[in-house]
């Protein structure tokens, strides 16, 4: 008999849940008949993210963490196991901020700091907490949102870059370490999705405008909605895949990033230059 898949009627826990990839997770989670504990800085947002859960005939709870605290992670992972009545088995860590449109050496610290806070220090605070109870339980699966910027490494996207390059890095790791347990690990490399995130990142001052109007452009060009991605990388998770890769784009640069590294670096830096300019 097939062992039912681990996405199926989950026990599931989602950051950064309230919006953009981490609700589209969740919503997907519910029509797989998941319970869905949805974690958000922002709790109206997680609330708002339960009513669409609800709707859907499948339920969930919302829960306030800041990802970048290891007791908040932990609290979180105490909350879940008492709503669920036992562990959780799929974990998302996918809460994440953008920063970009300045050189390395000229981004203040303060922003390095911020988006290595949640990006970085938020997925190792949920692997930390999380994997020793998947692994003691012998089943289920985490998903780590990184990013094509992991492989990619545009310029002027320092702290982004490094952030989810770490990401892809660690989920590279657990899954060795994790390999025969039982527990799958996936790592999301996406180009643009259609999300919030370049908007917030106008909005607190962490994205230039130069920047955003570009990022925004790509994305409605070449950006794919949420649901989709969500989807194909929960069947990954149940497929015990590690990458996914969702677009055209991201296949393309992970290959050409391998085949002639140097040559990838120098294009970048001509085509930095290029678009420097011609700002």
């Amino acid at each position: 008999m097939a062992r039912k898949k681990i996405t199926r009627d989950a026990a599931a826990v989602v950051t950064g849940a309230g919006s953009g990839i981490g609700r589209a997770f969740a919503l997907e989670l519910a029509r797989r008949g998941s319970r869905v504990v949805c974690a958000d800085i922002n709790l109206a947002a997680a609330k708002e993210t339960v009513k669409l859960i609800e709707e859907l005939g499948s339920s969930g709870t919302a829960v306030r963490c800041d990802v970048t605290k290891i007791d908040e992670v932990e609290a979180l992972a105490a909350k879940a196991e008492a709503w669920f009545k036992g562990p959780a088995t799929v974990v998302i860590n996918n809460a994440g901020v953008g920063a970009g449109g300045k050189p390395v050496g000229v981004t203040s610290m303060e922003d390095w700091n911020w988006v290595l806070g949640v990006n970085l220090w938020g997925v190792i605070h949920g692997c930390h907490v999380f994997a020793p109870k998947l692994r003691a339980a012998g089943r289920g699966g985490i998903i780590n949102v990184g990013s094509t910027a992991s492989f990619a490494a545009a310029p002027m996207m320092g702290p982004y870059n490094v952030s989810k390059a770490a990401v892809l890095a660690l989920s590279e790791t657990m899954a060795a370490e994790l390999q025969g347990s039982g527990v799958h690990i996936t790592a999301l490399c996406p180009t643009f999705v259609k999300t919030g995130i370049v908007n917030a990142g106008v909005k607190d001052g962490r994205i230039d405008a130069g920047t955003s109007g570009f990022a925004e452009k790509v994305m409605r060009w070449t950006g794919v909605e949420a649901d989709g991605v969500a989807k194909q990388t929960l069947d990954a998770l149940d497929r015990n895949q590690l990458y996914v890769l969702p677009q055209l784009e991201a296949r393309a640069i992970w290959r050409m990033k391998r085949l002639a590294p140097g040559l990838y670096a120098r294009g970048a830096g001509v085509l930095n230059r290029f678009m420097t300019a011609k700002a």
